[in-house]
């Protein structure tokens, strides 16, 4: 947490159309992406997003699909806020701040079609391929929703197909000599923008969150469909800014595809 004379410092600089750290308001930090962070994971990367560091890593299991979509494989996705990452995250069962995360990181893969699911279909209704997508916060410095997102995506594009053994009715996983990709068709990039009076603002500080409750997460797809949005805060948005910040999100999202993604 920060003082109320750092809260109205930075309200103030917003105010005036700067930012505690120099940047200009639709300025994202350096981001850099680490490939192959986990030897036992079938894909795994870590994602630096100025001192924010995420990692997240695929893990793939045999199990029965659900009812209402029989031919189709099964994702899971959990988060995890190690007590390294912040003073204020605690050990125990996953906080609401954990909870929210991984629904909208799972909410933006889900819906934005981001793995071909039928693809990781065995046999209909009876066995599937399920996804567990796990995400850790190693470093808090705000931004955790995207960082997250960027990195689940990245350990996705990385990872491999374990190689199925049938013999009859018997399913076994063979992970020796793994060559075949997870089936993707997309990379929905999630892009957060915080709002303070008529200033929208991009990929904030732990400082400027602080500072900033209301915040909403546009995940674009490549052609710049949306397929997920969350709203935080206490802070409403208008129609106008709505449609503003899912162009910035849009253009970002592309920017990152572009730069960060083969």
């Amino acid at each position: 947490m920060i003082t109320k004379v750092t809260s109205d410092y930075v309200i103030n600089l917003i105010k005036n159309g700067k930012r505690f750290d120099a940047r200009k308001m639709d300025e994202m930090r350096d981001l850099k992406i680490e490939y192959g962070i986990s030897k036992n994971a079938e894909g795994s990367a870590k994602v630096t997003l100025g001192k924010t560091i995420v990692m997240a890593g695929v893990k793939l299991g045999l199990s029965t699909p659900y009812p209402d979509s029989p031919d189709e494989g099964v994702l899971t996705t959990s988060a995890e806020f190690l007590t390294i990452a912040a003073p204020e995250f605690e050990a125990g069962l996953p906080s609401e701040e954990a909870v929210e995360l991984a629904r909208v990181v799972d909410r933006g893969v889900r819906e934005g079609h981001a793995i071909d699911l039928k693809k990781l279909c065995i046999k209909e209704k009876e066995k599937v391929w399920m996804v567990f997508l796990d995400i850790l916060i190693i470093n808090h410095d705000g931004n955790l929703i995207d960082a997250a997102g960027i990195a689940a995506l990245a350990a996705l594009s990385v990872a491999k197909m374990p190689n199925l053994v049938v013999e009859g009715d018997e399913y076994t996983i063979d992970r020796e000599d793994m060559v075949e990709p997870l089936p993707l068709n997309d990379l929905p990039i999630p892009v957060t923008i915080r709002k303070n009076g008529n200033a929208h603002i991009v990929d904030t500080t732990a400082i400027e969150e602080n500072a900033i409750s209301g915040r909403l997460t546009v995940t674009t797809k490549a052609n710049g469909n949306i397929c997920a949005m969350q709203q935080g805060g206490t802070n409403a948005f208008t129609v106008e800014e709505i449609n503003s910040i899912v162009a910035m999100s849009q253009k970002i999202g592309k920017e990152i595809r572009e730069k960060h993604f083969k």
